[in-house]
């Protein structure tokens, strides 16, 4: 972010609504979508062209969303326990308004475990635990994220090379439409240099580069960082081994947020028995009434 910070706070002199007094917030830059949290769109904000910035920031506008104030007109709060920066965080933004907000929180387990369904909807992908009584520790997470877990079947549609183009840097996964169409939907990297080397055995014989009517969204491509250049560092492969993965997120019903996590290969599933209809859909829950909540 620091990259592109004289960009961002151009921005956000036009659109916030400031808080009249020198104050350190930790929080977190979002965009909103139709469907809540939108990743895609909040990546595509990070631009290396400061026109297409400008640009996007009135098409794409951003938020801020925060969660915990560090200093306040000169005091440092970090070793002041979480419940008495919460008291002065919900006292210094009692009046903010859009696009800047609150965070909501909660001391009961119910709740929470009720926020932790109904907010997914929303493009959450969990809550965040912290202690009541725990001090501000930069660099040290004192709190535990809990993340939805989910697993599916795979097909291995190739591997993308490491940094160096010597061995495997990652599987590469796909899924079946209904059309039967395979499309690329993120990758796990999760293996050691010796289950490298190994992956690369059993792989090396099935290369094949795949054509147009054998696949839908490919890996790589361009970008926005490539200038115009196909990124194709990946080898693809005949589709026919099968592995199941551990995910949190299916962004826009596209690809895995994140990198995946190997469990297991599937020899007993078939290639087109691995369909986007295993992935679930949580119910839409509306982004704007999480900041309106209070525990």
């Amino acid at each position: 972010m620091t990259r592109f910070r004289s960009t961002w706070s151009r921005c956000w002199r036009r659109r916030c609504h400031p808080v009249r007094c020198p104050v350190v917030l930790d929080g977190e830059i979002i965009v909103a979508g139709p469907s809540g949290l939108d990743f895609d769109a909040l990546q595509q904000r990070i631009h290396p062209a400061e026109s297409r910035v400008r640009t996007l920031a009135e098409r794409t506008p951003s938020r801020f969303v925060a969660f915990d104030v560090i200093a306040l007109e000169g005091e440092d709060l970090r070793k002041e326990p979480l419940n008495r920066r919460r008291v002065r965080l919900e006292t210094l933004l009692a009046s903010a308004r859009p696009p800047i907000h609150l965070t909501p929180y909660t001391r009961s387990a119910a709740v929470a475990a009720e926020w932790f369904n109904q907010f997914e909807g929303a493009g959450l992908d969990g809550v965040i635990a912290k202690s009541w009584d725990s001090p501000y520790v930069p660099g040290k997470r004192l709190w535990a994220k809990i993340k939805h877990q989910r697993t599916a079947d795979c097909v291995v549609l190739g591997w993308r090379w490491d940094k160096y183009g010597k061995t495997l840097g990652s599987l590469l996964l796909g899924l079946y439409d209904d059309g039967g169409n395979l499309h690329y939907v993120g990758h796990t990297s999760s293996f050691d240099a010796a289950t490298r080397k190994e992956l690369l055995k059993k792989l090396e014989p099935l290369r094949q580069e795949p054509t147009a009517e054998e696949m839908g969204r490919r890996p790589g491509g361009l970008s926005r960082w490539s200038r115009g250049r196909d990124s194709m560092d990946w080898q693809g492969i005949r589709p026919e081994l099968v592995c199941e993965v551990a995910y949190e997120k299916l962004q826009s019903g596209e690809r895995f947020r994140h990198a995946a996590r190997f469990l297991r290969w599937r020899v007993d599933k078939k290639p087109g028995d691995c369909g986007f209809d295993q992935v679930e859909s949580p119910a839409a829950f509306d982004l704007d009434s999480i900041f309106a909540v209070r525990g």
